[in-house]
């Protein structure tokens, strides 16, 4: 198979053992910038150009699509969808868990566990939101927030309202979320390939954090789910109709509850946390699932 790598930088370890993971099962692996690639939109025959030369004979491709670039790279993976191109995710389950409102609206309707999560626009409901999750301390978040960047713990209800007020001010858009504070500032990393849970990690933060991320300092050691936690991570995969996810869960007191649905899930993590392949079980998804003009995506929002 010839397979695709959407990926800004070939140095990255999660790219790399991607492209290593694919060489070793005897696949021609390519990796390319998206934001490099150029489409001809067209009826009939639309392609994607690279480097001044036409993709052509692509098999597969897997989206590494960062969150500063969801737009334009979501817009390259759908043209390999119009193209017939089989994408480990598809452009519309990346759309929709990068968007944190969308996501959790979603998780919601399927029933699936959340912390009790408010969202207003105008700075006169701060109060009500705050009320809405049981007030301080809580947990408040950019939208636009990845790897812990933008989460903001306030311990008070006036420290909410100032953190929420300034946000606002510069126009930014927010979650206000109930504090789990059980957790204790661990969460799972759940991950997810077609629609089974194939390794799981617990990070825990570093002394005095709240936020878990390994980026921030936080440690990582591997961990066996509960059935419920494992219903739970395919469940919120499935709803977001991503085949590959990174699922983070918090155990509440009322159950696991979802925090986020990464559709670029990082490797290096994982796979050190848990020593499996991790790569390579993408890849053989891949082998598995990639007959051309496969479309799965279905979910109506």
């Amino acid at each position: 198979m010839k397979i695709a790598i959407l990926s800004r930088d070939a140095s990255l370890y999660s790219t790399k053992r991607l492209k290593e993971a694919g060489e070793q099962r005897g696949h021609e692996m390519k990796i390319i910038d998206h934001l490099r690639c150029y489409m001809n939109i067209t009826a009939h025959r639309p392609s994607i150009m690279y480097q001044g030369k036409l993709l052509e004979d692509v098999d597969a491709v897997i989206p590494r699509i960062g969150a500063s670039n969801t737009f334009y790279g979501t817009a390259v993976v759908r043209q390999f969808e119009m193209m017939g191109v089989f994408t480990a995710n598809e452009s519309q389950a990346i759309s929709r868990s990068r968007d944190k409102l969308r996501c959790l609206q979603i998780l919601a309707k399927e029933g699936i566990g959340l912390p009790v999560t408010g969202f207003a626009h105008s700075t006169q409901d701060i109060e009500g939101v705050i009320n809405i999750v049981g007030g301080a301390p809580l947990v408040i978040k950019l939208l636009e927030g990845t790897q812990g960047i933008g989460v903001v713990l306030a311990e008070t209800d006036q420290a909410a309202k100032s953190v929420i007020e300034a946000f606002r001010g510069l126009d930014a858009n927010i979650l206000v979320q109930e504090f789990i504070k059980e957790a204790q500032g661990a969460d799972l990393r759940c991950f997810v390939i077609d629609d089974k849970v194939v390794g799981s990690m617990k990070r825990q933060g570093a002394p005095g954090e709240f936020r878990s991320n390994l980026h921030r300092g936080g440690k990582a050691e591997k961990i066996k789910l509960t059935p419920e936690e494992r219903s739970t991570a395919v469940r919120a995969a499935k709803a977001m109709g991503l085949k590959v996810a990174g699922v983070d869960l918090l155990r509440s007191n009322h159950g696991p509850v979802v925090m986020e649905v990464n559709s670029s899930p990082g490797l290096e993590g994982i796979e050190s946390a848990t020593g499996i392949d991790m790569a390579g079980k993408i890849i053989e998804f891949l082998e598995k699932k990639s007959d051309k003009g496969n479309s799965r995506d279905r979910i109506p929002y």
